[in-house]
């Protein structure tokens, strides 16, 4: 994938002054400096507050489970937030929770949703690709984002995807610079959307990167989770499981990413967002089902064992030898250097605690 290298562009205004009026050179000669630089100090006081305003300002398109829990952080931190959504009953519910949401329609041919895109400083992309398409938004609207954008106030784009995209290396590490070889339709697209999006970055002379990111977990959506509420695995979730390798990362450390990325923005880097410990599937859930044991056993409802459906014995774990496609081991070694990540939740094994700490503090769970 091609690498861009950009000049940033200035969001320094054009200061005009007016003439002073006759009667300000009445004044003596030791109070006209003070007149003027208490003038001029006004002035950079306004202007780096209008700076402030206008990098303080992100644009979420799609409020996913990433886009609220980064949502929630950056409003903590005074960011005015804007996203999008594409339910009346999702916007509702995010409305509730205190977000400023519009109602995405792809195939609006004004996208008059993303009107209030224009004014934002910092724009994350987190919807998912279509197979045969790539992007959508890019796909039907580019040129109209691409128009409406190079007369906005944008200076940074993320777009998050996924080491999908990477395919099978037979299990060798792969970092940013391994040749993308998605084996899925989705992935594919997941590389389409990629290029699109760095390239409307370069385009417009802005601060442009790709976020690959490993399996998402965290409070609400966790193997921890998964056994409680005794949900039923999904056809990837069981093709899965036979992997010796599997990329992982808690939500808490894509945010920290994120913000690590704004303070230190560059020009069409790609960086992957997982942890150090691709452990495989099957041995996250055996902690996971161990750790519920230990410190809530009372939590385990009542009926056929959860082990039974989602957790193998232990043997099973050490010794499965049937192998799919998509085995790799994912670097993280960029993420660390060049945006100085130090992460929250290295392994499951700390990520997991922090969820059940969560859990109890929350008194999950409710099963009413």
């Amino acid at each position: 994938m091609e690498t861009y290298f950009m000049s940033g562009r200035s969001s320094s205004p054009i200061l005009r002054f007016r003439l002073l009026p006759p009667k300000l050179f009445l004044r003596s000669p030791q109070v006209l400096p003070l007149v003027l630089q208490d003038f001029s100090c006004n002035l950079q006081a306004r202007s780096q507050e209008e700076r402030s305003e206008a990098r303080n300002r992100m644009f979420i398109l799609g409020m996913g489970f990433v886009g609220q829990f980064f949502a929630d952080q950056l409003k903590k931190d005074g960011w005015e937030v804007i996203g999008t959504c594409t339910s009346d009953a999702k916007m509702k519910k995010l409305e509730g929770m205190g977000f400023d949401v519009h109602l995405f329609d792809s195939n609006d041919p004004e996208l008059r949703s993303l009107h209030t895109m224009e004014s934002a400083s910092h724009l994350l992309i987190s919807i998912p690709s279509v197979a045969g398409l790539g992007d959508p938004v890019l796909h039907q609207h580019k040129d109209l984002l691409q128009s409406r954008l190079s007369h906005g106030n944008l200076q940074w784009l993320c777009y998050l995807s996924s080491t999908s995209v990477y395919g099978d290396s037979g299990g060798a590490w792969v970092d940013e610079d391994y040749p993308t070889n998605p084996t899925s339709e989705s992935a594919k697209a997941r590389v389409d959307a990629e290029r699109g999006w760095l390239k409307l970055g370069h385009d417009l002379g802005i601060s442009a990167q790709v976020f690959r990111l490993g399996g998402i977990y965290g409070p609400g959506r966790s193997a921890l989770d998964t056994i409680l509420r005794q949900e039923s695995l999904s056809k990837g979730q069981k093709m899965r499981e036979a992997r010796r390798y599997t990329s992982r990362v808690h939500i808490a450390d894509i945010c920290q990413a994120l913000k690590a990325s704004i303070n230190m923005p560059t020009f069409g880097r790609i960086y992957n967002i997982v942890d150090d410990d691709p452990a495989p599937r099957l041995e996250v859930f055996a902690f996971a089902q161990a750790l519920i044991e230990k410190r809530c056993p009372t939590w385990m409802k009542q009926g056929p064992a959860h082990e039974v459906k989602n957790v193998p014995a232990k043997k099973k774990v050490t010794t499965e030898k049937k192998t799919i496609g998509g085995e790799k081991r994912v670097s993280n070694a960029r993420l660390k250097d060049e945006l100085g990540v130090r992460l929250l939740y290295p392994s499951y094994r700390s990520g997991l605690p922090s969820i059940m700490d969560y859990m109890e503090e929350n008194s999950f769970p409710n099963f009413t």
